[in-house]
């Protein structure tokens, strides 16, 4: 790294002057870092949700190449890198103060090499033990952990009314990798892409007849672009030298009482879409048996992926709160609705309405994450900023300072909360339907948080006289 920091501030790939609130700065050269560190970060975050998610897609493909586990047993697969990657998540947290976001974009997204190439290599051996796959699982949790540290990064590089756009692009563009995960990998499981490297492929019969899958394809496709994307994170991106931050700076987010409210409404968003597309292909299996999931299932984390960004802008426009309030109303509808079309006791079920309701479902978790993550950093900017003299220049820095570290660092703790959703709903069908003989009960359990987050939205931030609007 150079020692000499040039006229605009930057030491290397260190940028040791950075100031996006101060619109020259941000005119004459801010935007320009800020977008490049953006579009650096968007696939990195896509393939960290690839990894996390591939098995949502490989749990169900596993009884047709022989692997004899018990459904409960894959919907612990399916649940599994959820629960590490939320845990995960609670220290990548505060690793971007700590280590400097482009290194640790870069050491996070190389991390996602372990378990792609791990679970191309185990899923041709239908031998492979169970608790090898469940270890395989959890190391898929890599990929769930990126999330805190990117968020966390990203924020620190825009200015307050540009957070929820720049935050929804990063973290809707990257939960892209859920959707993306799901459609392509019935479609390079097909042909033995990568010749002799790849390995051989696997006969199961589908529909009455033989054919050959090459499986470990679902994993091994991503393993190029991770290597990639991974070096431009390292020679592309920029640390920032103000960010820099020690743990017990961070740590003061843990006595505020907004970093737990908003773990809470961040689990009723972010934690319903991880959770909802982990146990979507298994739901549908389970529950309509003559329904292909992966010709549907990817449909869902699509919806709410794409909308990310939308909800984020249109937080910036109406605000936070006013939005979050009205998307959990109606995520409270939408789950009462899949109720209805599930199967019961006499009724076979009808598929079309369960699915758009969760179409629904989807689409309301993508306009929340956005809504959600807008309303952090102003929620910490704010409150900084109370009773600050704003004629005081330094009192106005160091405020803002303490704002942006507090509100990244609950950016990626609330983040790392609500990712546990990925491990809770799936699991909760497969214990609701071990239990009862259908996932009626846990989609109640659903509503009946939805209704608490409404409730804890109403009354915080989107009333009259809210202690804290936004």
């Amino acid at each position: 790294m150079s020692a000499t920091t040039t006229n605009s501030g930057r030491q290397g790939r260190l940028l040791t002057l950075w100031a996006p609130e101060d619109k020259k700065f941000w005119e004459r050269e801010g935007e320009a870092v800020a977008k490049l560190n953006l579009w650096i970060s968007v696939p990195a975050l896509f393939l960290a949700f690839a990894i996390w998610q591939v098995w949502s897609v490989v749990a169900v493909s596993l009884p047709g190449l022989g692997f004899k586990y018990s459904t409960n047993q894959l919907f612990w697969l399916a649940a599994a890198p959820a629960l590490s990657g939320a845990t995960l998540r609670i220290f990548y947290s505060f690793m971007v103060p700590l280590v400097g976001g482009r290194r640790w974009t870069a050491i996070s997204t190389a991390s996602l090499l372990i378990p792609a190439i791990g679970i191309g290599f185990a899923v041709q051996d239908n031998t492979t033990a169970y608790p090898t796959m469940l270890i395989l699982a959890l190391l898929c949790g890599l990929g769930g952990g990126n999330f805190s540290s990117s968020m966390a990064n990203i924020s620190f590089f825009f200015p307050k009314e540009r957070k929820g756009s720049a935050l929804g692009v990063n973290a809707g563009l990257g939960n892209l990798g859920v959707s993306v995960v799901q459609f392509l990998s019935p479609l390079v499981v097909t042909a033995g892409i990568f010749g002799i490297f790849g390995g051989e492929g696997q006969t199961i019969v589908k529909n009455g007849q033989t054919v050959q899958v090459w499986t470990q394809n679902a994993a091994f496709i991503w393993v190029p672009w991770i290597a990639l994307t991974a070096l431009a994170a390292w020679f592309g991106m920029n640390d920032i030298a103000d960010a820099k931050a020690s743990f017990a700076a961070q740590a003061a987010i843990f006595r505020r009482k907004h970093n737990w409210l908003m773990c809470v409404l961040y689990l009723g968003t972010f934690g319903s879409f991880i959770g909802y597309a982990a146990g979507f292909p298994l739901l549908i299996k389970s529950q309509f048996p003559g329904v292909n999931p992966l010709a549907y299932a990817w449909l869902g984390p699509l919806v709410g992926a794409v909308i990310r960004p939308f909800g984020g802008w249109l937080a910036d426009k109406l605000g936070g709160a006013r939005v979050t309030l009205w998307n959990f109303i109606v995520m409270a509808i939408a789950v009462m609705g899949v109720t209805v079309f599930l199967p019961s006791a006499g009724n076979e079920g009808q598929f079309a309405g369960f699915f758009v309701c969760f179409l629904v479902l989807f689409l309301t978790t993508g306009i929340g994450n956005g809504s959600t993550f807008r309303m952090i950093p102003v929620i910490f900017l704010t409150e900084a900023m109370r009773g600050v003299d704003k004629n005081n220049a330094a009192a106005m820095a160091s405020a803002n300072k303490e704002g942006n570290t507090l509100g990244a660092a609950t950016l990626g703790f609330t983040a790392a909360m609500a990712a546990y959703g990925g491990f809770f709903i799936p699991k909760s069908y497969g214990s609701s339907i071990a239990l009862t003989g259908s996932p009626h009960a846990a989609l109640w359990t659903f509503l009946a948080f939805y209704v608490i987050c409404i409730v804890l939205t109403w009354w915080y931030y989107a009333r009259k006289h809210a202690e804290m609007p936004c």
